[in-house]
């Protein structure tokens, strides 16, 4: 430490900053889900007394249980198309050249550059133009564009880091392109997939901006949170279903994150 002061003294400034960020971030959640076990309507704190109470009140409230079904159903047809949509993208455009292919690459990931408010207004204005009524599908519709560039940037970067002798050894060996495909490149990117798929689902069931510009008349979590907040009820409630939220999208993050760092060892 006496030799190194200045690197001594920047690494624990880099800690402290990182600290500092991290209870920014995770104070919040951690408040909220604390009001989720209090005994009283009103959020005061330091809190009086705990109980299940709203726990058991959210758990028997129809309307949540039809919003949760709803926001699962949404996210896992969305998490659907959207890996099949980015799949067949990133394979097609990491193996070939062709004419547009940058122009391509530009529009499938725009989604991603695009505040939610931007992609949920254009959603609903296409659907307008189009005569098409806002319904459940609009919904999944919705979602699995914004969903589509997630699993492509996934897949297509993992397909970056393979190694080509892979293929080249299969081709060597009298292995035309759909054996190397399925028994070569398939399994090398399969927990790739299998993240990205993962991330969608979470961006899915949590995303509340394109759902309010898509949904008609489905009411999913975020817009019954939404609606809550708003009106000024239920806030207890509230409270239940968002910590139920952070935990239910918290576990594939969790995979996602696991299966990342065993999609970079090859």
């Amino acid at each position: 430490m006496n030799q190194y002061p200045a690197v001594f003294w920047g690494r624990l400034g880099v800690i402290a900053a990182s600290l500092v960020v991290l209870c920014f971030l995770m104070a919040p959640i951690i408040l909220v889900m604390t009001y989720a076990f209090s005994a009283s309507n009103v959020q005061t704190f330091p809190i009086q007394g705990w109980s299940l109470h709203w726990l058991h009140q959210a758990l028997a409230d129809p309307q949540v249980r039809e919003s949760a079904g709803i926001s699962v159903q949404v996210a896992c047809l969305a998490t659907v198309i959207a890996t099949l949509l980015g799949c067949l993208a990133a394979f097609a455009i990491h193996s070939f050249n062709f004419f547009g292919r940058d122009s391509a690459v530009f529009f499938l990931t725009l989604p991603i550059a695009l505040p939610g408010i931007i992609t949920g207004m254009a959603m609903s204005s296409f659907f307008a133009f189009m005569g098409i009524h806002l319904s459940f599908w609009t919904l999944v519709i919705a979602h699995a564009t914004f969903c589509t560039p997630i699993v492509y940037n996934t897949v297509i970067g993992r397909l970056a880091r393979l190694p080509k002798s892979f293929t080249e050894a299969s081709a060597d060996l009298g292995g035309d392109g759909f054996y190397t495909f399925a028994r070569v490149t398939l399994p090398l990117v399969g927990s790739a997939i299998t993240a990205a798929a993962l991330l969608a689902f979470a961006l899915s069931f949590d995303e509340v901006i394109v759902t309010t510009f898509t949904a008609g008349t489905q009411t999913t979590l975020p817009l019954w949170v939404l609606g809550s907040i708003r009106l000024g009820q239920s806030l207890p409630e509230v409270n239940v279903v968002v910590s139920a939220v952070i935990i239910f999208t918290l576990i594939p993050v969790l995979l996602v994150q696991r299966l990342s760092g065993d999609a970079g060892r090859v």
